[in-house]
């Protein structure tokens, strides 16, 4: 029986595990603390508790990872490092024997680690532009987690994921609770995945793995961010938010930084790689079966 861990059990964890769970997955993910700890055996998922005030002292052990086959890693890092890589490299060097069953790693990345291009269309391979804090911690984590794979030859895959969007987490369930904004910034563009696109690409790379391999997972089409919340709000039946010019916005550091970056991504290596046909390839089939589907 496979057996996939998941080093943190968010969105997008959430809904890989819907699907891999009656496909007869064994599956376990960290948590920590006990609220998190219910949901997960709620779901029939093996905690792994990991205490707050412990992350760093690597609690995990060998054990822990026995009969693992496969392992998705989406715990962000911080300064300090990334706190799965920090917990497996322990196990790793006291018992390298351990990874020996692993068929499969899967670390979401972000398309941050490119920086900007200044709207440019880029791809996989292209060398990164101008980063900020984020993007440097993202390709500093990337470059750590290939470090630990070439030192003990694990199936590493790398996820650089756009701006998520799905149920409950949109344009739609924005306006509905009135925190949307229409940003006016001349030629920013951002690139965007709809969390159902996310899953069938995580699983067709699990099908057909490449280790080594990173993959740009984003739609066919960037898009203006005000144009996305004005086509949500005409499925509405609501007037769009006045738009606001980026200089008058007074945003938080954090989207301001969202703001810095801007490139537009190419998707060619999922569909030419691993077969993929996205079931939104735009923004606009993404919101449309959300708002159908009353997912907002």
């Amino acid at each position: 029986m496979p057996h996939m861990l998941f080093f943190g059990y968010g969105y997008c964890a959430a809904d890989l595990a819907q699907i891999l769970r009656p496909r007869g997955w064994h599956l376990s993910a960290t948590c920590r603390d006990d609220e998190k700890q219910a949901v997960l055996e709620s779901q029939n998922i093996t905690p792994l508790r990991i205490d707050k005030a412990g992350l760093m002292a690597a609690q995990l052990d060998a054990a822990q990872l026995d009969g693992v086959s496969h392992v998705l890693l989406s715990a962000a890092p911080s300064e300090n490092g990334d706190p799965a890589l920090l917990l497996l490299q322990k196990v790793l060097a006291e018992q390298p024997d351990s990874a020996d069953d692993l068929k499969w790693l899967g670390y979401l990345s972000t398309t941050g680690v490119y920086g900007d291009h200044e709207g440019a269309w880029i791809d996989e391979d292209s060398l990164a532009g101008p980063l900020g804090a984020r993007g440097q911690r993202r390709v500093d984590a990337e470059a750590a987690w290939g470090a630990l794979a070439a030192r003990y030859e694990l199936p590493m895959h790398y996820f650089r994921l756009a701006g998520i969007y799905g149920p409950g987490r949109n344009q739609l369930t924005s306006l509905k609770n009135g925190t949307a904004r229409r940003i006016d910034k001349p030629g920013q563009v951002f690139s965007r995945i709809h969390l159902s696109d996310i899953s069938q690409i995580l699983l067709a790379s699990i099908d057909r793995p490449h280790a080594g391999r990173a993959y740009n997972l984003c739609d066919d089409e960037p898009a203006p961010p005000q144009d996305v919340v004005a086509f949500a709000a005409d499925l509405l039946g609501m007037d769009a938010p006045p738009l606001v010019p980026f200089a008058q916005a007074d945003l938080s550091p954090m989207a301001k930084s969202f703001y810095g970056d801007n490139k537009r991504l190419k998707n060619d290596r999922i569909k030419n790689e691993l077969g993929v046909g996205l079931r939104y390839p735009s923004f606009r089939e993404g919101l449309r079966a959300l708002y159908e589907a009353g997912d907002f």
